[in-house]
């Protein structure tokens, strides 16, 4: 069984990540939900970071706003995937999305949309899915039924519009 983390850097945060837990509650994973500011509680992001693989994760979500360093704090001190969501809030979350995207050479992080929450997830699943098939299963079965909606959607419209 694979673990995903959410990290979130205030609680501010946790209506852009409810997203994120909503996603993940629909799959075969088991995941933590914490508040780890990279700013106010540095040391603790830090142990949580080099002890998450221990901890039994495999992927880490971070969600921060504004300087939104908690990803690349994270990402510096594990080699676990780390997923950031910049968050919106100075600058409609341009400033998070360039602190989370822009990290040096050897220490990546994996940058979703601004508020991209559900797509953190799912990534965080992909990744999970190459090492867990029923995790694997469970994403194709969702982007199938994903697909049947748009198709039902192109079938009524084009109907509704037929010469």
């Amino acid at each position: 069984m694979y673990k995903i983390a959410i990290i979130m850097g205030s609680k501010s945060d946790e209506g852009i990540v409810e997203k994120a837990i909503n996603v993940l509650q629909e799959f075969s994973v088991d995941f933590e939900v914490r508040v780890l500011s990279a700013h106010r509680c540095p040391q603790e992001v830090k142990d949580f970071a080099c002890e998450a693989r221990q901890g039994g994760f495999s992927v880490l979500i971070a969600a921060a706003g504004m300087a939104a360093h908690l990803a690349g704090a994270l990402a510096a001190n594990t080699t676990l995937p780390v997923i950031g969501i910049p968050c919106s809030g100075g600058l409609d979350g341009i400033d998070a999305l360039y602190s989370t995207v822009q990290m040096p050479s050897g220490i990546p992080v994996a940058t979703v949309a601004v508020d991209g929450a559900k797509n953190a997830a799912y990534l965080a699943l992909e990744i999970i899915a190459l090492m867990d098939k029923t995790v694997e299963k469970e994403l194709e079965e969702f982007r199938n039924k994903e697909k049947e909606k748009v198709l039902e959607i192109d079938k009524q419209i084009s109907n509704k519009y037929q010469n």
